[in-house]
């Protein structure tokens, strides 16, 4: 048998105590096991008042045919009252995890449980006329169980247990002997007798744990404490008070930590030296009425953290405490330890800070905005009034990262952070969800006018001229504005609709703001189903082909076809080239398409004869990527198509990120052998840098100089002529689009383009009327 070391029980905890009966020979000691058994007892409430209910459901359902209804509910109702009392009044008692727990306390357990043996020992004495041998039987095995599962949940407790269970087995063993079932009576008792045994020898060996438990935690305590005390290097220092809270024989260290002579704490109440000058008129922190009420309910105290004002500086000392026995269990104070933890919190604090404010700008971040903005909208609805939100990203900022590097675009945003917060009335927020994209809440959008001029106010403020390191900048932003509750109830839903608007703003190019509306919803769900089709859409052979001839300005005579990617979904029809390819460059699908659409070009251009070329538009995402170069070498070995008779299009948006490496891969194409047409050109950034870094052997002018100039705008005209003459110098082919009028055609044919592409000389035909063209080319080239 196990005994304990080091406490006064040598051998075997004496019987009165194990029975919470007396204190036996170390009251504080036994005081600590009772806590830690009536904590069992209170783990074990749901279990028991489970094992009951359960019983009572049984023996109501074995009774129910042969015990007259009226006393079967009557005693079921019984058992549920005093099982769910005993329950509660257990759950409901304190949690004593290292506590300490009086004589008295054991007393409740022990009469739960007889009233508990007095209800089930009522049913063979109430019941027992009535059954059957066979419902007898059951009903006794019933009974059995659950005196099993008493003594499994009440272990810890043994004398309701015993109460329990022998107040039960007695009662069905008097009335088998009543009834003339001796044998029976016998095997009841010996089957009790033999669960008290067992539930005996169980509680003492717990009860032997429990006290070396404390007897460990007594000894780990003290020497801590010890260890604290011999440490000059600690930071902790020791206290410790009388039962009247009272400082007693206080420390040099803790003396030093008040920033007072020894002598001046001794006999001085605790409460009053924490409290420093708030003592006299009340006005205490908080946490310091917690440790009052804990130190006058004797409770332990864990890492309690108070302010505390010493020398006239505020600093934050952290306390824990354990109260004091003597071997009579009377309560003599406490004793603890307490550190200094001011820079441990403002640590704390700071990195709390950083978790809530963007470290670039000093703005609240998303989390920051986030919150506010749900208590806005909460603050709107309860007081029936309107919040908003804007969403603003700043217009060609990432121009100014890559041409002048990260660390002027960061100082950038810190010059613009600066200025919206010079907007903002005071119960407006402002803060940076992230890049270059900010958002301000308002708080009170009841006047829309108010939100409007603000709107308005932040995009001219914004768009004046910056001077950072030396550089004039210019930029400029777009807002999205939504309204609570008219755009949504929520936060979440209310930074969609502002995000929705904000998508809105910067479609139309920028430098707006723009209010929510319900139909930019229905817009933003039908670019969701598209995109979702669209991925789709390879596998399902939905992308098609039509080819758009290019013909030699002066004869007329075919010089090739521009390959035009075509969608027609089987629900949704024909889907125009401008709804779907910016859904797919923003999904990432445009560089599998892409793909596709140069391996099918070339290998349908492989059929034609060998003067026809095909031109394939390229977006800047495909040329972003290295490996596209060897998609155009697959693609031309696979059809056998001449690299000299594929043109790849690009437009002047892929030079804007030179640092992805675009120019190196453009380079590596044309090493291949495949032409290069500069397409747009003209309505974009046209930098004639693009045409030296490239040699292109086109340029296509854009159908908007042919129109006009056609119309007789001298300064289209004057555009034109000045690109044929740029494109002669360099040994570049001018291509006119948008040709539909023979007068447009005469235009362009006295400018000198040389190539024509156009309604006038046909629309984009399938694949199957383009092959046929190539083939009456070639038969009319051939006569």
């Amino acid at each position: 048998m196990t005994t304990f070391s080091a406490s006064p029980l040598v051998h075997q905890p004496p019987l009165p105590a194990l029975l919470g009966l007396s204190d036996g020979d170390d009251p504080d000691l036994w005081g600590r096991i009772r806590a830690a058994q009536l904590l069992a007892a209170r783990h074990s409430a749901l279990l028991l008042l489970t094992a009951n209910l359960t019983a009572a459901a049984l023996v109501v359902m074995l009774l129910n045919a042969c015990v007259p209804m009226p006393w079967l509910a009557s005693w079921g109702v019984a058992i549920g009252a005093v099982a769910v009392a005993t329950a509660v009044r257990r759950l409901r008692s304190p949690d004593r995890a290292g506590g300490y727990a009086d004589l008295g306390a054991m007393h409740a357990p022990v009469a739960e449980s007889a009233a508990l043996a007095l209800a089930w020992g009522a049913v063979p004495v109430l019941f027992g006329p009535y059954l059957h041998v066979t419902t007898a039987l059951a009903m006794h095995i019933v009974v059995a169980v659950l005196m099993a599962a008493y003594a499994m949940a009440m272990v810890s407790v043994p004398l309701a247990t015993l109460t329990f269970i022998g107040a039960t087995a007695l009662s069905a063993a008097i009335t088998l002997f009543i009834t003339g079932h001796a044998a029976a009576a016998i095997v009841d008792l010996l089957f009790a007798t033999l669960m008290c045994l067992s539930t005996f020898d169980r509680a003492r060996a717990l009860a032997m744990l429990h006290a070396v438990g404390v007897t460990l935690a007594e000894r780990d305590g003290t020497i801590g404490l010890l260890l604290r005390d011999f440490d000059e290097t600690s930071p902790d220092w020791l206290w410790q008070t009388d039962a009247s809270r009272r400082i007693v024989a206080p420390s040099a260290r803790f003396a030093a930590a008040c920033g007072v002579d020894r002598d001046q704490l001794a006999e001085r109440p605790l409460l009053e030296v924490l409290a420093g000058t708030g003592w006299d008129s009340g006005q205490v922190a908080p946490v310091l009425r917690e440790l009052a009420t804990r130190l006058r309910n004797r409770e332990a105290i864990r890492d309690l953290n108070l302010p505390v004002v010493v020398a006239g500086e505020q600093r934050w000392w952290r306390i824990a405490a354990s109260p004091r026995r003597d071997a009579d269990g009377h309560f003599g104070g406490f004793r603890g330890v307490a550190s200094d933890v001011t820079e441990e919190r403002a640590s704390a604090e700071k990195i709390a800070r950083l978790a809530r404010f963007d470290t670039l700008t000093g703005l609240p971040n998303r989390l920051s905005v986030n919150e506010a903005l749900a208590e806005a909208v909460a603050n709107a609805e309860r007081e029936r009034t309107r919040c908003a939100l804007m969403m603003i990203d700043l217009d060609r900022f990432k121009a100014v990262n890559d041409t002048l590097g990260h660390p002027v675009g960061d100082r950038l945003l810190g010059k613009v952070s600066e200025r919206l917060a010079t907007l903002l009335a005071e119960r407006e927020i402002v803060g940076r969800l992230g890049g270059d994209e900010f958002a301000v809440v308002v708080r009170d959008a009841s006047d829309p006018l108010r939100v409007e001029r603000l709107a308005r106010a932040i995009i001219e403020a914004l768009s004046r001229p910056y001077e950072v390191d030396q550089h004039t900048l210019y930029i400029g932003a777009s807002v999205g504005v939504a309204t609570s509750p008219r755009d949504g109830r929520s936060a979440e839903t209310l930074i969609r609709s502002a995000d929705l608007a904000l998508y809105r703003s910067k479609d139309q190019g920028g430098g707006v703001f723009h209010a929510y509306e319900p139909q930019l919803h229905a817009q933003a769900e039908e670019r969701r189903v598209l995109e979702m089709a669209l991925r789709q859409a390879l596998a399902n052979d939905e992308l098609s082909l039509d080819y758009q001839p290019v013909v030699d300005a002066t004869s007329g005579a075919l010089r090739g076809f521009e390959a035009l990617l075509r969608w027609h979904h089987p629900g949704f029809g024909q889907i125009p080239p401008s709804k779907f390819i910016p859904i797919a460059e923003e999904a990432r699908l445009i560089a599998p398409i892409g793909e596709w659409v140069v391996r099918t070009a070339c290998a349908e251009a492989a059929a034609w004869p060998d003067n026809v070329r095909v031109a394939v538009n390229v977006s800047p995402e495909q040329l972003h990527n290295p490996q596209f170069v060897t998609v155009v070498a697959e693609a031309l070995a696979e059809s056998g198509l001449s690299a000299r008779r594929l043109e790849l299009e690009v437009t002047e948006s892929v030079f804007l990120r030179e640092g992805t490496g675009a120019t190196r891969v453009l380079g590596d194409i044309l090493a291949l052998g495949v032409g290069l047409s500069l397409d747009d050109f003209g309505t974009g950034y046209s930098s004639l840098g693009y045409l030296s870094s490239t040699r292109f052997s086109s340029i296509k002018i854009d159908r908007s100089f042919v129109q006009t100039a056609a119309a007789g705008r001298v300064e289209a005209i004057a555009i034109i002529r000045a690109v044929v003459a740029m494109a002669d110098s360099l040994d570049m082919t001018t291509t006119a689009e948008g040709v539909e009028t023979e007068a447009e055609l005469r235009l362009v044919q006295e400018l000198g383009c040389r190539s024509i592409q156009g309604y006038y000389f046909g629309r984009p035909l399938p694949v199957v009327e383009a092959r046929a063209l190539a083939m009456r080319h070639l038969q009319t080239h051939a006569a």
